[in-house]
């Protein structure tokens, strides 16, 4: 054992060549101080046959590293969206000193901010917590990442709503002009937030009513081709270009509609709703209007599974123009249906149901058995008494 403790830091101290060698670890932790103490002594070792190595700094805090990762990493919206909760506390701390005792005190303060917040959301920031860790050993930035076995908690389903007929047609008549046709690409085709926003129309033949998905958050989901459907073809032909991003704002591309999103919905609806519900009710429509999962899952661009037989399943474009069709007559039928049933209605009372069909006999008393059939009467100690 080479790695002493010193206050509240190990030591590391090793010989190499009669040279003696010392160095602190930076860290109170006894393993991590021994993984830096391994390390040390690697590189002490390369250095004496002249090989170049990179400098390890015990200081370099959590802050340093998520700037070279936003800079060199190509983080993603949702990178930098878990950033603004996790730098406020970690950014000053060294990396070495983060311990999962601290990233649960980091968990007491989040439930403390907001008395509402779940598993998910805390689970989320862990995620990307660790995923800059990693990438800073993976740089040589570090030597270990201090967060690799941390354990979250499960999370609990969460039950996801259908947004209604009657709740998306007051989300289009309120939404602004841009909003609207993003809301048909998820309520009609089924595409992501990030397949919205990075839609080009180059990858659509409004000849041919095809929607082709390029840009997707799983392999599953790259190439795919969606016919479009009414409605969504209705939105997209005023807005027709050769070339370019489909859905812009003032000529821009959109980098988040959130603000937008959420305005719109506080404003026309009851609830609340997320966008990435929309595509959740086309998938549930589809469902509903009696397509099979193979092609709902070919639409969606969701993974086949491990099965081998998935393999070899391939939908082709007219079966998905077949369930685009059977969804927009289930949405004609859903949006008939309150006429229908005030149609043919009279406004007064009306008879009481029965179960009997046949019809009454004009000779036989109200509530008396007709004839041919055998009265039954109900004793009163519940027995049937002939």
């Amino acid at each position: 054992m080479t790695v002493y403790k010193r206050g509240n830091v190990y030591w590391s101290y090793f010989y190499i060549d009669g040279v003696r060698y010392q160095a602190s670890t930076g860290t109170g932790h006894r393993r991590q101080a021994e993984t830096i103490d391994q390390k040390l002594k690697q590189e002490a070792t390369l250095r004496r046959h002249q090989i170049e190595v990179v400098q390890f700094n015990p200081n370099f805090t959590f802050g340093e590293l998520a700037a070279r990762f936003i800079a060199n990493a190509g983080p993603k919206p949702f990178h930098l969206d878990r950033l603004n909760h996790l730098l406020p506390y970690f950014a000053d701390v060294p990396v070495l000193r983060i311990t999962k005792s601290m990233f649960r005190d980091y968990l007491a303060e989040r439930r403390a901010e907001r008395t509402k917040i779940t598993d998910a959301t805390l689970n989320r920031d862990a995620a990307v917590l660790r995923r800059i860790l990693y990438w800073g050993v993976d740089e040589g930035l570090l030597t270990i990442n201090p967060l690799a076995r941390l354990r979250l908690p499960r999370e609990r389903r969460v039950r996801r709503s259908v947004l209604s007929v009657g709740d998306e047609e007051k989300l289009l008549a309120a939404a602004p002009k841009h909003l609207a046709p993003m809301i048909l690409a998820a309520l009609y085709a089924g595409l992501r937030r990030g397949e919205v926003l990075n839609q080009l129309w180059e990858d659509i033949d409004l000849d041919r009513g095809i929607l082709s998905v390029t840009r997707s958050k799983t392999l599953g989901g790259e190439g795919r081709e969606i016919p479009i459907g009414g409605k969504l073809l209705e939105a997209l032909l005023p807005l027709r270009k050769s070339s370019g991003l489909v859905f812009t704002y003032n000529g821009h591309g959109i980098g988040s509609y959130k603000t937008a999103w959420n305005r719109l919905v506080k404003t026309t609806l009851s609830r609340h709703v997320l966008f990435h519900e929309l595509r959740h009710t086309f998938n549930t429509r589809l469902m509903e209007a009696g397509v099979i999962q193979d092609v709902r899952r070919a639409l969606m661009g969701h993974s086949s599974g491990k099965d081998v037989n998935a393999i070899y399943t391939h939908v082709e474009l007219p079966m998905k123009r077949e369930a685009i069709r059977k969804l927009e007559v289930w949405l004609e039928v859903e949006r008939t249906k309150p006429h229908e049933q005030s149609e043919g209605e009279p406004h007064g009372k009306r008879e009481p149901e029965t179960t009997d069909n046949r019809r009454p006999d004009p000779a036989c008393p109200q509530g008396l058995p007709r004839s041919g059939e055998e009265r039954r009467v109900e004793a009163p100690g519940g027995d049937q008494a002939p």
